[in-house]
């Protein structure tokens, strides 16, 4: 039995949802099936999920949403007249614009685009629609109820003999308010559906042939990873590879359920299969590469630091202060570094964080520098085999990249190196060059 999500490409336009449909009734046991919302069609193309966001905007700034949502309702019936479905669109958005007109967050509009999908691609299919509005869950808090859902998902789902559709990336809260996951939040529904059906297999169906080693807008024509667990998947998707929501594997991996990237638009590949255990499988020394630009470095210098009891403590309560989310700590006997994602994101002041630095430890000197990329070189490969580390600065010497931090954990999952911005490209090349070359 195999739950099915398909991303925004698979439902963007009719060819593709003729694709799908395709896809779905080659197999008897794709029943369970799990859709996005629309994405672009063509380059220069507005999602329905953007599109839908503006029409909340509009409807707080104009008092209506008409025109915004005129124009998401004309594609769908575009898609369904070509599709040969039928549906009453303008019912449909008569209740989304009043939905929206008395929602207080912008949660509710951004859930249609996924929920009017699904009801498309019921029709189209012949499947049965369930709402995820009835099967997932959020506690008052906005936190998900994993148990409370998973129960839900049994008792609705479980034994369809004809199907189901249901939408992706959003649930409700206990005042029946919607509740959306973060964006990408599609494929952790579909892991959540999984999960309660006891599916043998989670096809995550997108764009692409399954998880490069790289990046393919770097390196020309990556290989493709046949095989990855559940912590490199994690790794490499908290790190920049965003064929996958990095969450979307705590609802399969207590289960042992295995996801299978797969590509819509050629289905005779095999895709990436991501598993609890890969042990017996030909495994590379190096699984995958990833890495993110824009981090900031602030390095606190203090003579005799290592004695003064709950320095590293005080320096980071300043970081957790402002909602900031760190990286990494690397230490030494006197100084203390502290690697941050997301301060230009959030708006915040890095002379104010500094300030505040100041006052909790006293330092001697800080030193900020900002445009530092970190590149992930992940494996389960590289914990027995000497040299892996060796072999990483080697090619970035080569190249002639400085390398300006240093992370690895004791496990050898990954190995984490520091280098300027404008030397990531360079940097992602030397690497997969040294092992894939």
């Amino acid at each position: 039995m195999k739950v099915c999500k398909f991303g925004g490409t698979s439902m963007a336009t009719v060819k593709s949802v003729t694709q799908v449909k395709d896809i779905v009734l080659s197999d008897k046991e794709r029943k369970y099936i799990v859709v996005s919302a629309p994405g672009k069609r063509f380059s220069g193309d507005t999602k329905v999920t953007d599109l839908l966001y503006a029409a909340y905007a509009e409807q707080k700034e104009k008092g209506s949403a008409a025109e915004t949502l005129k124009e998401i309702k004309d594609r769908f019936v575009a898609l369904s007249t070509e599709l040969g479905v039928s549906h009453d669109w303008d019912a449909e958005f008569e209740k989304i614009a009043e939905g929206i007109a008395a929602s207080s967050t912008a949660d509710y509009a951004a859930s249609r685009g996924e929920y009017l999908s699904a009801v498309l691609t019921a029709k189209v299919l012949g499947f049965e629609f369930i709402d995820s509005a009835d099967i997932i869950k959020f506690r008052s808090d906005g936190t998900f109820d994993a148990l409370l859902t998973n129960d839900l998902v049994k008792k609705r789902c479980m034994g369809n003999p004809d199907g189901i559709v249901i939408p992706g990336f959003y649930g409700r809260m206990p005042d029946k308010k919607i509740k959306t996951f973060t964006r990408g939040g599609s494929d952790f529904t579909g892991a959540i559906v999984a999960r309660g059906v006891k599916a043998d297999v989670y096809e995550n169906w997108t764009d692409v042939d399954g998880f490069m080693v790289t990046d393919p807008r770097i390196v020309d024509d990556p290989r493709l990873i046949e095989v990855l667990s559940y912590e490199e998947l994690r790794e490499l998707s908290y790190m920049g590879a965003s064929v996958l929501h990095p969450d979307s594997v705590f609802p399969v991996q207590s289960d042992g359920i295995p996801i299978n990237i797969r590509n819509t638009f050629a289905p005779e590949k095999k895709g990436t299969y991501i598993l609890k255990d890969t042990a017996g499988y030909p495994r590379p020394l190096v699984t995958g590469i990833a890495g993110r630009k824009g981090n900031t470095n602030i390095t606190i210098k203090k003579a005799m630091m290592n004695g003064e009891i709950g320095f590293c403590r005080k320096v980071l309560s300043v970081i957790e202060r402002y909602g900031l989310s760190v990286e990494h700590v690397p230490t030494g006997i006197d100084t203390m570094s502290v690697v941050i994602s997301d301060i230009d994101s959030k708006g915040v002041s890095k002379a104010k964080i500094i300030e505040d630095i100041r006052g909790m430890v006293n330092p001697d000197h800080i030193d900020v520098s900002e445009s530092m990329s970190l590149i992930a070189v992940v494996g389960h490969g590289m914990a027995n085999t000497p040299g892996t580390a060796a072999k990483i600065f080697n090619a970035l010497y080569l190249a002639g990249v400085n390398i300006r931090m240093i992370d690895q954990g004791s496990s050898e999952l990954n190995i984490i190196v520091g280098v300027e911005d404008k030397d990531y490209d360079a940097a992602t090349r030397a690497i997969y060059g040294a092992f894939f070359g």
